[in-house]
Formats: C-alpha cells, structure tokens, sequence
C-alpha cells in the first residue's frame, strides 16, 4: 500500500509516517520546502519513505505526488490560539483541505482520511456529546475552530460526491514529543512552572500513538464519510496536575484567580496584536480556559473500529518518563 501523508514532518504526521512504514508502507511525506525534517530524521534512510516538496495549496504539486498512491492522510494544518495570522490559517487550513480534496479525486486515490477536531462541533457548554451531534453554537471560538469546521464542511462535501473519505476528531494530542503539552512538563520537572490557570478545565486526552492507531483503523474499516471521535478520557487541569505531581514529586502549582487572569488576557492581547507577539495569556485563551467546554465520547471508535488506547493515567506516565 502507498500513502501520502501531508504535514508528515509535524507531530501527528511524524508519528503516522513511521507506523505506516513499521507496517510495511510505502510513505510519501508532503511538506514544505522550509520544514523542519528533524521528526523524520529517524525514518529518512528507510527506502520506502520518498519526500514530495510543495505549498499544501498547490494542488498541481499535491496531484503529481500523489500518482499511485492509495490513501492520503492529511494532517497538515495551522495550528495557534490567541494572537494568529487569520488569513494564513484560512489559506492553510481551508484552501490547503481544499486543494488536497481535488487532488485527491483528480489523483484517483481509493480513501481520503481527514484529521479534523472535536472543535468542530462548537462549544457544547459541558455537554458530553458523540459524532452525531448537531453543531448549536452560532459563532466560533477561534479562527482554528472556524476554519477547521470550514475544511470539514468541505470533505463532508467531497464525500457527497464520492470520494471515500473518513474523518476523525481528536482531542487534546499528548506524547513524548508534543510540542504544546512538552514544554509545560519540563518548566513544570524543573520547578519553574509556579502558577497555572483554570483548575477546572476539562481536557480530553489521547496519545498521539493512539490517535494514529485510531486513524489506520478508521481508513481501513471506516465508511465513506464516517466520522470518529478519538479521545480517550478526560480530567480537569487539576486533576492533571495532581497526577504529574505524584509521578514526579514535583509541588503542584499554584492556581492564579479567574480574575487576575481575565485581566491580564485583556491587557496582553492588543500589545500582542501590535507587536506581532503571542503573550502567555489572552482574550482567546481566557475564553478557552473558563468560558467553552467542549467535552466529547469517543466510545463509537472502540465499538465500531475496535479502537483500544491506553488510559490518560498511562499516557501521562509516558509524556513523564519519556521526558525524564
């Protein structure tokens, strides 16, 4: 089987490419010219991995790299909060899903697997909900939240026209490398994280090896247009930092008031914006620590897929251990 994955240099992309050729693959890893090769380095003496180098909108380079290639995963996205290059994150997120879909159908390819976000279906207020629920929020929370949903309504559309595509949504990504999550532990190890925000904010959780077994299954088995949530459990910052605390020994943090930080958010955000600067704290990340709870169960893909992840005590364990 050949598969192109864009986006193979990032985090999630990096962690597919290598389960594909561990299964036996042939990868094609779409990326920048500019990237960042470091999270493939350990795959590029694999024969069976070959790089294709491209704008993720150049649907002309996109359609060459994928001549007899049978699945396309893409992965590649404008990934912020708080102070973003809107226009940017449209171009990527949604012209890039765009282009990907027509090179795709133009390509011939058999299955499309789309990595999309359970932000997609807005904020549900504390609602546990599943894959068949109806987006109610009006607005968005974010230009993420609006162009994912974006590209989404976009390979719902390609799936009404035939291409076989499947969809999955995952929550919060963690794993040894994640470059969001990572750089907090090792502050928080070396006894420099000294305060915290939100102690009970709800975050769902899947390790990003997971996430990738859930993908593999899902373009396998999935149906045309079928979509998954892949999240494995939830906890509160709290509860997070209150495991993190008994596996390392490190003090908890200290949690800074709602009011301090909603202050500090208000006052950061414009200097952001003038300065071209992403602060600490801002209008955005306040809403997403206080304000919008999107909480999701992921049981449809460990019933239909037989998906079968590892708990959020274990993946925490791992992110610890593996950084240690």
């Amino acid at each position: 089987m050949k598969a192109l994955v864009t986006g193979a240099n990032g985090f999630t992309g990096s962690h597919l490419a290598g389960a594909l050729l561990e299964r036996g693959h042939h990868v094609v890893g779409f990326v920048r010219p500019t990237s960042d090769l470091s999270r493939l380095e350990p795959y590029r003496e694999a024969s069976a991995l070959d790089l294709a180098y491209g704008d993720i909108t150049d649907q002309a380079a996109l359609t060459q790299a994928m001549a007899g290639v049978d699945w396309v995963f893409h992965t590649a996205a404008y990934v912020e909060l708080g102070v973003v290059d809107d226009k940017r994150m449209a171009r990527v997120n949604v012209d890039g899903t765009r282009a990907v879909l027509t090179a795709a159908q133009e390509a011939g390819v058999s299955r499309l697997l789309y990595c999309s976000t359970i932000g997609v279906y807005g904020d549900t207020q504390g609602q546990v909900i599943d894959e068949t629920f109806e987006r109610q929020q009006t607005g968005f929370s974010s230009a993420y939240d609006r162009t994912k949903y974006q590209a989404q309504q976009l390979v719902d559309q390609a799936a009404a026209e035939g291409l076989h595509t499947v969809s999955v949504m995952p929550s919060g990504i963690f794993g040894p490398d994640d470059p969001h999550f990572g750089p907090v532990l090792d502050a928080f190890r070396r006894k420099k994280l000294k305060v915290w925000a939100g102690g009970d904010r709800i975050t769902g959780i899947v390790h990003v090896d997971d996430l990738v077994d859930g993908m593999l299954l899902a373009i396998e088995q999935g149906p045309p247009g079928a979509h998954f949530i892949l999240s494995a459990d939830e906890l509160t910052t709290r509860e997070m930092f209150e495991q993190l605390s008994r596996l390392t020994g490190v003090p908890t943090p200290a949690e800074v008031p709602p009011a301090v930080v909603r202050v500090a958010g208000n006052l950061l955000d414009p200097v952001g914006r003038l300065l071209n600067w992403q602060p600490p704290i801002s209008k955005e990340r306040v809403h997403y620590i206080y304000d919008r709870c999107v909480r999701v169960d992921g049981s449809k893909a460990k019933r239909v897929l037989g998906w079968a992840p590892r708990s959020v005590q274990s993946t925490l364990q791992d992110c610890v251990s593996a950084r240690g």
